[in-house]
């Protein structure tokens, strides 16, 4: 609830693709999606059975193994895929990070005008953090652990050529928490040992149906959604135990309509959507967006795209007790963004160049202050309000055997309203940037086919300096991460072509941070070294070259 998102328990197998949607994008997807969608899709068996058999050995103790499997006929289709991923970290101790995945999808069209689909991901991990706040190496039994479970089905009924209809339901159940005991017995001076757990069920109904009516096709629906969490903590020190209890939902009702459509050269979008929350009232949100085909023998395209967003509380700046007290009458956090784009195809169509600019501000930034009006007042206030604008742009293409592409941002970002914040090691300070967000960054990419079945490739990352602060200290002291590099080269290798009664065999080479740079995404907390990895993967079954 809130919006955070574990990204270490996401895993690539039985993976098809991944689409990102920037922009604020509530109007359709609802609260959280702020600045963009990531929409990860599970792979859907096609053609006869095909199964694959990897491992991945490297640095810092990492040890992969995956199978997977998938086929499909046009009535019925499915993909199953289990993975266990582990790493002994980075640091010298108590650093060890263990992922077990389960995932699969199903589909199944009993007549031309129906379709229905099934997916399942479960999860178990386990995490050692020897850290303290301070990227300090201090402890050497600390650890966190989660269990997540996502079901997900979906029925589709095209009732005429025109119109059909779905029914969505989805729930996504996380039990987790950190537990860290007391080292031995004589640890048993200031806070010595905790432990927590939490419950958390996010659950979600979508109705919606969809109209074509020649080139432009309206969504409309409904979308229910329940939230709900758990939970548990337990302290223990030299003045005593103290534990913790509490337990929270709330429901979110939401009406939504869409358009989208195309006419000669010109495409265009536009949607509202109105969320109807019974702890933060009644929001509404709009978006909009066109692209002009100016040339379609020159291959220039103009974009313009805007809308607003919304980001719900989370449930301790809602609820929290004991040291920090909740506040119930929060509103969301709120976000409007604009951006103008040209895309410019180059060599006939064998490359392209990408130009945005965008424009961001947000308002009603939820803050926490330390010092209340009161004792008996919240901790946590929507006073903040800041801006994000820049540019991007981007380039790609190919000839021959190469095959690159290229983007650079320029990012001006400023605190308009510090809140409660106040001195230069405030979290916002009025007139400064946001913390940890380069003026400049870089990216590159290429690749190479060698031949003999050969490819090698090579990733380039420069991030600029940035803001950022030392917790260290209190008050917080302002500090600057200084600009890093980090490259990376790999190869992959199909020693053998999978044939009839011949599995296939694919080999890939891969050195991370190969320039072996010290560098901070977080002030005190270290990336990774040089790492190096080998990974083969076994190919049997599909279609036959």
């Amino acid at each position: 609830p809130g919006g955070s998102f574990d990204v270490s328990g996401l895993t690539l197998p039985n993976v098809e693709r991944i689409e990102i949607v920037r922009g604020p994008a509530s109007a359709l997807h609802g609260s959280d999606a702020v600045a963009g969608v990531i929409h990860v899709i599970t792979s859907m068996g096609r053609g006869p059975m095909r199964g694959t058999v990897s491992t991945r050995l490297g640095s810092f103790g990492r040890r992969d193994w995956s199978a997977e499997a998938a086929a499909g006929t046009g009535r019925a289709a499915y993909s199953f895929s289990l993975l266990r991923s582990q790493t002994d970290g980075i640091l010298e101790f108590n650093n060890r990070h263990a992922n077990t995945v389960v995932s699969g999808r199903a589909s199944f069209l009993p007549d031309d005008r129906t379709r229905a689909d099934l997916s399942f991901r479960v999860g178990d991990r386990e995490f050692h953090y020897p850290t303290d706040g301070s990227g300090n190496v201090v402890d050497r039994n600390a650890f966190t652990y989660g269990d997540e479970t996502l079901l997900a089905a979906s029925v589709k009924r095209e009732l005429s050529p025109r119109v059909d209809i779905g029914v969505h339901v989805g729930v996504v159940d996380t039990d987790g928490g950190s537990d860290d005991a007391p080292d031995s017995a004589a640890d048993s001076l200031g806070f010595y040992g905790f432990t927590s757990l939490d419950h958390i069920r996010r659950a979600t109904v979508d109705v919606r149906a969809n109209l074509r009516l020649q080139t432009v096709v309206f969504t409309g629906g409904w979308e229910f959604e329940e939230e709900r969490q758990r939970s548990f903590t337990e302290s223990l020190s030299q003045y005593g135990t103290s534990s913790g209890r509490s337990e929270h939902a709330r429901a979110n009702r939401a009406y939504y309509l869409h358009a989208t459509g195309e006419q000669g050269g010109l495409a265009f979008n536009l949607g509202g959507r109105l969320e109807d929350n019974e702890r933060f009232g009644t929001f509404g949100t709009l978006q909009a967006g066109a692209s002009w085909l100016a040339s379609q023998r020159a291959g220039t395209r103009f974009r313009v795209a805007a809308g607003t967003a919304l980001k719900e509380p989370t449930f301790f700046e809602n609820f929290a007790t004991g040291f920090a007290r909740g506040n119930e009458n929060l509103k969301p956090e709120r976000s409007r963004s604009w951006e103008l784009g040209i895309d410019q195809s180059l060599f006939g169509g064998d490359g392209r160049v990408r130009v945005t600019w965008f424009d961001q501000s947000f308002q009603d930034l939820i803050q926490y202050t330390f010092a209340t009006p009161t004792p008996t007042d919240p901790n946590f206030f929507n006073v903040a309000a800041a801006s994000s604008a820049g540019l991007e742009a981007e380039v790609e293409g190919g000839s021959g055997i190469l095959r690159g592409s290229a983007s650079w941002t320029w990012l001006d970002t400023e605190v308009t309203d510090a809140g409660f914040d106040e001195g230069p090691g405030a979290g916002f300070v009025a007139g400064e940037p946001l913390l940890r967000r380069p003026e400049h960054s870089w990216s590159a990419q290429l690749t190479v086919d060698a031949g003999s079945r050969t490819e090698i490739f090579a990733d380039l990352t420069v991030v600029g300096s940035r803001a950022d602060r030392d917790f260290t200290q209190f008050p917080a002291v302002p500090v600057e991460l200084p600009r890093y590099s980090d490259l990376a080269l790999g190869a992959s290798i199909e020693v053998a072509v999978a044939e009839a009664g011949r599995p296939g065999f694919v080999v890939e080479l891969r050195a991370e941070n190969v320039l072996d740079q010290d560098f901070e995404q977080v002030f005190g907390f270290l990336s990774p070294g040089r790492a190096l990895y080998v990974k083969g993967t076994l190919t049997f079954g599909g279609e036959r070259r």
